[in-house]
Formats: structure tokens, sequence, C-alpha cells
């Protein structure tokens, strides 16, 4: 019976461990999903041209940085060059955190 309770608790340890982990590796990503693209580079059927980073860090370079976005092979489309809100996910929701009643805004029901 005590080796029973031994491994309940042991295995709750590892399955909340885990947990933790996913929490901040999450928290450890603020930066979204981004990549330099040369913004005079925009086909209709490949959407923006990606280029190396050094383009966006050195301010004169031409690379602008572009969110989000499918890549596919050295082209990006469907981002956007708006930096997203954070703790918004891909549907742009975000999470309410008011609490009771919803904080600003709210509408009681």
């Amino acid at each position: 019976m005590a080796d029973a309770r031994r491994q309940l608790r042991s295995g709750t340890v590892v399955l909340g461990g885990m947990g933790l982990l996913a929490a901040a590796l999450t928290a450890c990503s603020s930066d979204p999903d981004k990549r330099c693209v040369d913004r005079g580079s925009y086909n209709l059927g490949k959407g923006y041209r990606v280029v190396s980073d050094k383009n966006c860090k050195s301010g004169s370079g031409t690379g602008t940085w572009y969110y989000g976005g499918k890549k596919k092979g050295t082209w990006v489309e469907s981002g956007s060059f708006s930096k997203p809100r954070k703790g918004s996910g891909s549907g742009g929701g975000g999470v309410d955190r008011g609490g009771f009643g919803g904080g600003k805004g709210a509408k009681g029901g």
C-alpha cells in the first residue's frame, strides 16, 4: 500500500514538473515568429522575399521585420508587418484576465 502511494506521488511530481517546464519554455519565447523580408520584393503568388536578419538589425538595410506567416522556401506570405500584441495567439483573441466581471467594458449577464 505504501509503495502504491509512493508511485502515485512520484507520478504527480513528474507530471507537474513537465507542466512547469512547458509553461517556462512558452514564457521564454516572448518574440513572435518573425523574419526579415525585403518589403519591395512582394510577389502576388509568393509573398515577400526573406533576407538576412542583418538587413533589419542595421537600420540602414532594406529589410523589415515580418511577423507570422507561412514560409515557402525563401518566401513568406500571410503575415503582418505589425508586431502582435503580447499574449495574443494566432487567432488574435488574446486572454481576458479581468477576473469577476471581465474588467473594462464587460457586459453583465
